[in-house]
């Protein structure tokens, strides 16, 4: 269906995309997908719990911990909402304003996230290099204003690309190549000038994970440089271990990040399941590994767990 002006385009339909060449067998797939999705949320549920109930953790490292549990949530919720929809075979459609309201809730948890691994590389940062200053510089209110401020500004950044969308027309195909929606991939399908949308895209990325990568990459120099002059060996080890958990965090979110973008950018005709592939790695690793990484890599988080699981 074709649309010619804006109005048009607010009551368009548009056709989710599951496993291209694998129909017959979405009910399948749909299982690994399923449990992967409630052992995340399960961890993530197990990790606020920890945080909330044990006194010992209402410190700054484990406010933001919680906070990475929140955003992980968020930014899987919805699309796989409509994964399952699609792979049980319920619908392929979706409205273009719920496609608009998906992708702001994707795109500003996204970036969210990315912000939170700033301030968590932060912590890292005045915890090791400012320890006796620790508790006195990271107080509660400030973390507050913290969380909201990534929040904010996720979100208000991302509006005017959205609100863009409203006035294009689609007179293409309406088959989405996800099965969710995604700001690039709608872009793609608009018969309009969308040089804003491109450009802005790219300098938001640029601007957003770009200084948030500077950001945790600076952290981590300063910590570095105040590990080497640790005398012991012990000590150096000690120090980096408590680093190890929040690395594996950055690795896990920004890998499959770049790779998406690099694959709609400069691989726009490889096969179909490589950008499924890398669409659903980026939005369902983080919050399945994450509570794996914190669980294994932080004790006291690893001591809650237990005691949840056999002391309850």
């Amino acid at each position: 269906m074709a649309t010619s002006n804006s109005s048009s385009s607010l009551s368009s339909t548009f056709y989710l995309t599951g496993i291209p060449g694998y129909e017959e067998f979405h009910h399948w797939i749909s299982i690994p997908f399923c449990l992967l999705y409630l052992f995340g949320v399960m961890g993530n549920c197990i990790i606020l719990h920890i945080v909330r109930t044990d006194p010992r953790l209402h410190e700054p490292m484990y406010y933001f911990l919680a906070m990475l549990s929140l955003t992980d949530m968020g930014m899987s919720l919805s699309p796989m909402i409509t994964l399952f929809r699609v792979l049980w075979s319920i619908s392929r459609e979706i409205q273009f304003n719920i496609c608009v309201v998906q992708m702001f809730l994707i795109h500003t948890f996204s970036f969210t996230e990315s912000s939170v691994l700033l301030a968590m590389a932060l912590d890292r940062y005045v915890a090791i290099c400012h320890p006796l200053r620790y508790a006195t510089i990271l107080t509660p209110k400030l973390i507050a204003k913290i969380g909201i401020a990534a929040l904010l500004r996720s979100a208000i950044l991302i509006i005017p690309l959205l609100v863009r969308l409203a006035f294009f027309c689609f007179c293409h195909s309406h088959v989405l190549s996800h099965s969710y929606c995604l700001h690039q991939d709608m872009i793609r399908l608009a018969c309009a000038d969308t040089k804003f949308n491109v450009i802005y895209g790219l300098v938001l990325i640029t601007i957003l994970w770009g200084l948030d990568s500077l950001g945790i990459l600076v952290s981590y120099a300063f910590i570095l440089h105040s590990v080497l002059k640790i005398a012991s060996r012990e000590g150096r080890l000690k120090a980096l271990n408590t680093c190890a958990s929040h690395l594996c965090a950055v690795i896990i979110l920004y890998v499959p990040m770049i790779g998406l973008s690099i694959v709609h950018r400069f691989a726009k005709h490889s096969s179909p399941l490589v950008h499924i592939f890398m669409a659903h790695v980026y939005l369902m690793l983080p919050p399945a590994l994450n509570p794996i990484i914190y669980s294994v890599k932080t004790k006291q988080i690893r001591q809650g767990v237990l005691h949840l699981l056999f002391h309850p």
